[in-house]
């Protein structure tokens, strides 16, 4: 008896060499996206066009990994690798094939206990906000109003804070107070 595959599991379990290739390709490149990060709203053209390419090419290579491994959970390639994929999905902002997959690949990984239901939230949140849709959780800032952070729009805002408490983000208040000048 052949057991079917779920839509969302890897298609080839890494070995653990290359898990530790995997996760080291990972982290670096999140030590890329960090270094890179002051590019992205830089008002040198230039910079931003560097920014957009190593997060595209980042995206690419992640679409390429979650094809053959499925979602970089922490047993797979540990901690920060995990969180790295995440960041690399959460700024593939142009590749939304990218952002949609993970999401959808990492949905899997939350109800199996295998990744954090609050990155989760944050990378459903993103696409959503790129596509031109309402976020469910608030996480993505849209401008800043006599000083206080306005997220996107949101689905049903009266109950933010309720879904947000329900994947481990603190009140939409607290959140943001981070963000607010001093």
């Amino acid at each position: 008896m052949t057991r079917e595959r779920p839509q969302d599991a890897p298609t080839e379990e890494p070995t653990r060499e290359l898990a530790r290739e995997l996760a080291r390709e990972l982290v670096g490149m999140m030590a890329a996206d960090g270094a890179a990060t002051r590019q992205a709203h830089s008002p040198d053209l230039a910079e931003q066009a560097a920014w957009r390419r190593l997060t595209a090419r980042h995206g690419d290579r992640l679409a390429e990994i979650m094809a053959e491994h499925g979602w970089p959970t922490e047993r797979a390639v540990g901690p920060e690798a995990a969180k790295a994929a995440w960041l690399v999905a959460q700024h593939s902002d142009r590749r939304l094939d990218v952002q949609r997959r993970a999401a959808e690949l990492m949905a899997g990984a939350v109800a199996r206990g295998e990744a954090s239901a609050r990155d989760l939230a944050f990378l459903q949140d993103r696409p959503a906000v790129n596509e031109g849709r309402e976020q469910r959780y608030g996480t993505q800032i849209g401008a800043v109003v006599d000083g206080r952070p306005v997220p996107w729009p949101c689905q049903e805002p009266e109950r933010l804070d309720e879904r947000r408490a329900e994947v481990g983000i603190e009140p939409f208040d607290e959140y943001t107070a981070r963000f607010a000048p001093k």
